[in-house]
This record gives structure tokens, sequence and C-alpha cells, in this order.
């Protein structure tokens, strides 16, 4: 096989962290390469010094003269003006780009298929167009192009669980050739399992290579370990517990690696389940009583549409369900509808007395307030120790377990990436001792270490879960029970899990098809017939009014926020007149009323736009 790139003794220092050091690998025909890594590990920058767009210190970088390069980096360079079609497409004739099954495959997949364009989507302009639309046009694009080395920084953000499948498919049946490559970062371990056949492991200036996906680089780090006769403490470590979950789990997951996998199980023979159910149930019982939340006969409605059509569903002590669904059908709805934070158009909601409810939100407003504090005081604000299973851990101990190590817990909240404040979030939440706890999308941002901190801290969590997550390894590792929401505005029970939700919407889009097919034949008689695409989303124009009402409410967000600042450095001025104090404090519950007006209609348009 042809060597594409190569890499002689790199490195590369950026400021004082020195990102690699003295590096040597190669990108060869064929292969398909998972990156991970820490967040700040250097998996960006190396996946530049792989494109040429990061010069390095020492070293030496390779490159077949005759390989074409294409990246997708996490910013995407769009042309605001551009339509879908100039985006995506560029000057390819339509009898060219519509007679190849390769580029098909991608409209069909990444911009809702041949059929949905006709109602308009290819001519839409690009620049009014969310982040996470514009993403999937620069995935497009590159995908069409079909360069020799694909080079994708975190190809699966803003993809939900269906989008991911489809695009570990194409990826391996569209690019199975000896002369092309795959490198890919991602913090998605499914997604890493159905495509990568290597994985890098980018840690202290080194990469470390493993063969396989991640089943396999899990495997392969512990027989590492294990053979370099590492400490019994490293050996009970995350990893082990892990490795018990893969052992157990489907023998997909463990029929991949090449190596011996003897070694390894024989360093977790002893290893205990990842969670004991019926210990956790019991407590959760304890705890919670018989009644959790009940949503009896409940339906919303939010932007004219109905999200939540008259459903019935009975949350039970120690209950841990993953939820998934179609863009826009309602998922961050529903577990708003059960926080009590969405009002129900009809139908009831009802509460058990001993509840404890903490929500995880997309967004993480919460934390604005506390931008001026320190990680560890906005944690022990809540509380400072509290009891996790058996036993009593202090603020500083669980925030460290969530990545927040050593001098990182004093870093002030206004300098955390999106992903640290999104850990914070759910760290204060797990400190107010909750007995139902409900997580939006909580992998967003978080690397492949982080989830597995974050799971492993769930698997001691005794209580009633409810995750809405695109990531499916998240949902296999940590749930009992997946449920899907299709568009109906109805629950439906997944007793085969995710797969069984793909099969679902594989017939839907079926049947929407076949109806829309119907729908063309009917009107070609001469009327104006009804759109082409009849599937269960949201409309173009819909997504449209939404887009430009989010856009809206962002703005007066904004402006709220302002003056909620401006209100609070006020009452800190006036903290010995308690007259001026009072007044300042209506107008303040004023605002934020205002604002959790305009939150709501921002979620209700986020719905839509998925």
């Amino acid at each position: 096989m042809a060597n594409l790139i190569s890499v002689e003794r790199a490195s590369l220092a950026l400021g004082t962290n020195q990102v690699l050091d003295d590096v040597s690998l190669g990108v060869n025909g064929g292969a398909r390469i998972g990156v991970v890594g820490r967040n700040g590990g250097g998996k960006s920058t190396l996946m530049r010094v792989l494109a040429g767009l990061q010069a390095i210190d020492s070293g030496r970088v390779t490159r077949a003269g005759d390989a074409k390069l294409g990246m997708l980096a996490q910013t995407d360079d769009l042309d605001p003006s551009a339509t879908v079609r100039q985006a995506v497409l560029g000057d390819l004739p339509e009898h060219v780009w519509a007679g190849d099954a390769r580029v098909r495959d991608v409209m069909t997949g990444l911009l809702g298929g041949v059929e949905a364009q006709a109602v308009g989507g290819l001519e839409a302009v690009v620049g009014p167009m969310s982040g996470g639309e514009r993403r999937r046009l620069a995935l497009a694009r590159l995908l069409v192009a079909g360069p020799d080395v694909l080079l994708l920084d975190e190809p699966t953000n803003h993809l939900d669980v269906e989008g991911v499948a489809w695009l570990a498919e194409h990826l391996v049946t569209h690019r199975a050739r000896p002369d092309n490559a795959l490198v890919a970062i991602t913090h998605d371990r499914w997604f890493l399992d159905a495509v990568a056949t290597m994985t890098w492991e980018v840690t202290g200036g080194g990469v470390h290579d493993y063969e396989g996906g991640y089943a396999a680089y899990v495997l392969a780090k512990a027989e590492r370990e294990r053979m370099a006769a590492v400490t019994a403490e490293r050996r009970d470590n995350l990893l082990r517990k892990e490795l018990a979950w893969l052992r157990r789990g489907a023998p997909a997951r463990t029929s991949k690696p090449k190596f011996r996998i003897d070694a390894a199980n024989s360093l977790i023979a002893d290893e205990p389940p990842a969670r004991d159910d019926v210990e956790l149930l019991r407590f959760a019982s304890t705890r919670l009583g018989k009644d959790v939340v009940d949503l009896l006969d409940a339906s919303v409605e939010l932007g004219g549409r109905t999200l939540l059509d008259r459903i019935t569903w009975r949350l039970a002590p120690g209950e841990r369900v993953g939820i998934v669904g179609v863009n826009g059908s309602g998922k961050s709805t529903l577990l708003r509808a059960i926080a009590g934070e969405v009002p129900l158009s009809s139908g009831k909601r009802k509460v058990g007395a001993t509840v404890q409810l903490a929500y995880l939100s997309q967004e993480v407003r919460e934390l604005d307030r506390y931008a001026a504090w320190r990680v560890i005081e906005a944690v022990e604000d809540v509380r400072k120790y509290i009891r996790l299973g058996k036993k009593e851990i202090s603020a500083s101990q669980l925030a460290q377990r969530l990545g927040f190590t050593g001098g990182r817990q004093q870093t002030r909240v206004s300098d955390l990436s999106g992903g640290e404040r999104r850990r914070l979030q759910l760290t204060r939440l797990l400190m107010s001792e909750p007995n139902v706890l409900l997580l939006d999308e909580p992998t967003n941002d978080l690397d492949i270490e982080t989830l597995t901190s974050l799971e492993d801290v769930l698997d001691g969590w005794a209580g009633t879960l409810l995750v809405v997550s695109h990531d499916r390894y998240l949902l296999e590792r940590i749930c009992d029970r997946q449920v899907a929401l299709m568009g109906d505005g109805r629950v439906s029970d997944l007793p085969g899990g995710v797969e069984q939700y793909l099969e679902l919407r594989h017939a839907q889009e079926a049947t929407a098809a076949e109806t829309g097919r119907a729908a063309v034949a009917a009107a070609s008689g001469g009327s104006v017939g009804t759109s082409a695409s009849a599937s269960a989303g949201p409309s173009p124009a819909e997504l449209r009014d939404a887009r430009k009402e989010m856009a809206r409410v962002e703005k007066q967000l904004a402006r709220l926020a302002e003056r909620e600042e401006r209100l609070h450095s006020a009452m800190v001025e006036a903290a010995t007149d308690h007259a001026k104090v009072l007044e300042l404090n209506g107008q303040l519950r004023e605002v934020v009323d205002e604002r959790e007006a305009l939150e709501m209609q921002w979620l209700a348009a986020a719905d839509v736009v998925g």
C-alpha cells in the first residue's frame, strides 16, 4: 500500500506547550485512522500538520505528490452569499452529480435527498444558516469532492444518531479503496469502532498507535500497561471497568482486535459489574418511594406544532432511559415537560413527594451568574460533601473525577470552554444530590477520557436517569432502556435499542418517499401539487422562520444579559441602602421573568431546527 503522508521525527511547541515531541507516523493507502485524546492535547494541531496547514519546528512531513488532500476543520470557510448548490456541488452539472451514486448518497445522507431538494433547498443561501447546518454543508462539500486523503476534525458534531450511522456506512462503503485514506478526530466511540482500522492516541507530545477501533484501543492499552508492569493502583482505574463492560457487551465489540485477548481478560477477571442494578434500584426506591414523575395524557404545543400528543409515561424508581429521535421531534421538549419547565397544553404532570430533580440543559446558561467565580467555588456553592454510592466525597474530589484536576479548579468560570462549562454544571447538579437526573446531550464537547469518567460517576449514582443523546455508545453503556420520538408526537419503546430505531427510520423514509412519488404523479396532470418531500420533519419555510426567530431572541437575550449584569453591579454598590436594593431586586426579577419567557421561545424554535 502506498504511503500517502509520512511524518518523521516531528516536533512542535506552541507557546510553552510541547504539542509534538519527536513524533514519527504514516498514513498508508486504505487506512482508516481514528484520533483520540484529551481536549487541548494536540489532536487538531496534528491534523493541521498532516494537511500542511501548520509548520513544524523540526523533522519532516512528506506527502505523495499526486494525492489530493481535503480537510474538515472545526470552523468552515463557506461563502455566506453562496447557495447550497454552489457551496456543495460547485460547477458540477446536475446530470453528472445526479447520476453518481456516491454523490447521491451524500445528498441523501446530509441534505435530505434529491426529492427534498426539489422544494428549493439547493437554492437556499448559506448566510442565515445555523452553525450545525453550515457544518453539514462543509462535510457534504468535502465528501462530494472525494479527496484521496480525507482529514475530518470531529465530523459527528451536529449529527444525530441516524446521521452518525449514515456517515460511518458511507465512509466504509464508498471509500474502501487501497489508494485513499481517512484520518478522523472523534469522541464518538461507536463511530470509532464502526469506521477505524487503527486508532492514534495523542497524549503528552506523543502519538501511540493501536490496531482497530475503540474496543481494540481499550484492550490494547490495558495490555500495554500490564506488560509494562504498571502498579496495581494504575490497573485499578477506569480502564478496568470499561473493559469489564466491553467483555459483557455484544460479540462484535471484542471480535475486531487482532492481538491476544486472554491477557486483557485476566486483567479484569475479578472486576465487579459496572453497576449493581438490584442494589441501585433498592436504594433508589428507598430515596424516591414508588412515585417519580408521571405524564398523564399529556400534550405540548410549541410554535404552532404538536410535539407531544397525549402521551402517558410513568417513570419508575431507578429507571435509566435513553431517548433518541428525529431532529425537531421534541426530545428536549419531553425532558422539559418532565422537569416542569414547559407547560402542558393538555393532560397532567404528577410528581412524587420525595422527588429531587436536576436538569442539565444544552445551553448551560445557569452558569452565567457565576462568570467571575472560580470552578471550586461554583461547586462548593451547592454543597461541600455528598454521598455517591456508599462513599462520601468532597466537592473537590467529584470535580477532579469529572476532569477538573489540580489548578484547573482555580480557573474562573468565564475562562472555561464549552465542554468544561458542561462538566462544571453537571458536577454542580450531582452535588445537589438529586434522585431524578435529566441530561440533554451531556456528551457535547467532551473527550473520551472525560466521557468514561462521567459514565463511572453515573454507574454509582442511584436514581432515575433520562438521557437525550446522539452518542450511541453512551446510551448503550449507561441506559437499560431506549425510547424514540419519531416525529408523530408519540414515545415509542425500543426493545431492540438504537438498531431498532434506525430500522424504523429507514422504513419511515421509504414510506415518505413512496408517498412523495405518488403526490408528484397525482400533480403531473397540470395542477400544482404538494411538496415532493413527505418527511415527518419541518418544511424549509418552517426551518427559515425558526432560524429567524432564534436570531431575534438571541439578540434580545444578549441585551437582557447586559441589563442583568448592570443590575447586579448596582445592587453591590447599594448594598447598605436596603430600599434601593429592594427596588433593584424588583427590576431584576422582571428581567429574569422576561429572560425565561424568551428562552422558552428560543427552545421552541430550536426544537424545529433540531
